[in-house]
């Protein structure tokens, strides 16, 4: 999964490529690979060792901004998604046709939302996703209905891999 995220109006392409095991992570940034041992010891603050450092790392959202405090230093961020833009906050724009709801992540189903058939409000939950001890809730870029369900709860799921279809 590539992200594009802005740090103090630095523009900068991480690429999550796989975890090789629970808490260490093979990822790049601007094409550069890494390997990082990352751990929630807190909610927001994270404790990661890379390239034989170890940081401690505080993430908060403050005014709908967010926030990363790293060795006594503050910097702004921002998290860029192409496959969607914002308009005020908080708000989905809608994609258009078929849409397949990938897993962002592998990890494992923990609860399933939805039901084939069920109508769908954009932006509502699909699946919840468990990955590293975090849930992360897949959501529906689109108003419709759940027209394929692939995923049963206790399923392990792949990065990329369908969960749905939305129509």
């Amino acid at each position: 999964m590539k992200l594009h995220i802005e740090l103090d109006g630095k523009a900068r392409e991480v690429e999550l490529a796989g975890v090789d095991a629970p808490g260490r992570f093979r990822c790049a940034v601007d094409g550069r690979g890494l390997l990082a041992d990352a751990v929630e010891i807190a909610p927001g603050l994270f404790s990661i060792l890379m390239g034989g450092e170890a940081f401690e790392v505080r993430i908060e959202e403050a005014d709908g901004e967010l926030r990363v405090h790293v060795d006594g230093r503050e910097y702004a961020a921002a998290v860029r998604d192409p496959r969607r833009w914002r308009r005020g906050d908080q708000a989905w724009t809608e994609s258009l046709g078929r849409q397949q709801v990938v897993a962002p992540m592998p990890g494992k189903i923990v609860r399933v939302l939805v039901k084939m058939g069920d109508p769908i409000e954009a932006g509502h939950g699909i699946a919840v996703v468990e990955a590293m001890k975090m849930q992360n809730e897949v959501k529906s870029p689109k108003t419709g209905s759940v027209e394929r369900l692939l995923v049963a709860e206790g399923q392990t799921v792949n990065a990329g891999e369908v969960l749905a279809t939305i129509i």
